[in-house]
């Protein structure tokens, strides 16, 4: 006799065996189930020299701890960047979602900005990062709507840094107005939307409006309440408007969906990894 998790695993596995299409949403919570840990002992690993000076013990309270200066302050972003987007690999559970959906028909919005999803195998033409990415710069007041990509800045920043310190001259400036850059991340009312978000965006929403009825699965991995409104809110509705669709949804902290929907969520608080190897052990 099966136990109620084997019930929700035989369950997730029939439902997503019968789906014509997978749609995927993906929060913060996919990229620290799948190890990328901004703080613990992998912010003590791999930046110490940050922790003991400015006395924070994770990257996001130091993306907010008021810097004395611009040579400080791209010091510590350059790293977290370094660490989180150019020298970080697929990560193993990415590849697993991958190795699920990869032959299927399937889409994925995120508001991760590591670009995991790509490195993972999955197409660009099938991501939508909403929230941006770490591989650009953009002006800080959006005057022009340009990207540059900063692989090559960001690596000599870190190569340059000397106590928690970049040289001067390494700041960024924008090349239009000459005001500082930024790194793309909708922080605030100057995040640049290029052609290419546009695109992406058109993208997901056309292909999001021609579900109709068909069978859909909304695979949701790690989607909290910071931003509710980009994929959990959204998901729901989307669940409850067409009579064929069903929503799996991964969250240890929110893993209960719309009373209305009760009858097509399945939940699962467990470990992602665990529990996706153990609907797909083939794959």
């Amino acid at each position: 006799m099966r136990n109620e998790l084997e019930e929700r695993i035989m369950s997730a596995r029939k439902i997503l065996d019968e789906a014509q299409i997978v749609i995927i949403g993906a929060g913060a919570g996919l990229s620290t189930a799948a190890g990328l840990d901004f703080g613990g002992e992998r912010f003590e690993k791999l930046m110490p020299e940050y922790g003991k000076r400015y006395g924070y013990d994770n990257m996001y309270a130091g993306d907010f701890y008021p810097y004395e200066t611009l040579e400080e302050y791209w010091a510590f972003e350059s790293k977290v960047i370094l660490l989180n987007r150019y020298e970080l690999e697929a990560l193993p559970l990415y590849k697993k979602i991958y190795n699920i959906v990869k032959n299927r028909n399937f889409f994925v919005m995120t508001t991760n900005v590591e670009r995991q999803f790509v490195k993972s195998g999955f197409h660009e033409m099938q991501v939508f990062a909403t929230q941006g990415d770490y591989s650009f710069f953009q002006c800080s007041k959006g005057c022009h709507k340009k990207l540059y990509y900063n692989e090559d800045k960001i690596r000599e920043m870190v190569d340059e840094t000397k106590d928690c310190k970049i040289p001067t001259d390494l700041i960024p400036k924008c090349p239009i107005c000459e005001e500082q850059m930024k790194i793309n991340l909708r922080a605030d009312q100057y995040f640049i939307e290029d052609q290419a978000w546009d695109e992406s965006s058109k993208r997901y929403n056309e292909y999001v409006s021609d579900v109709g009825l068909k069978k859909v699965v909304y695979f949701e991995f790690g989607v909290g309440y910071n931003t509710p409104g980009i994929i959990r809110y959204p998901f729901e509705q989307m669940t409850y408007r067409n009579p064929n669709a069903h929503l799996i949804r991964f969250n240890k902290d929110y893993p209960d969906g719309a009373k209305e929907n009760v009858n097509k969520t399945i939940s699962f608080t467990e470990d992602i990894s665990i529990i996706l190897e153990k609907i797909y052990p083939e794959r």
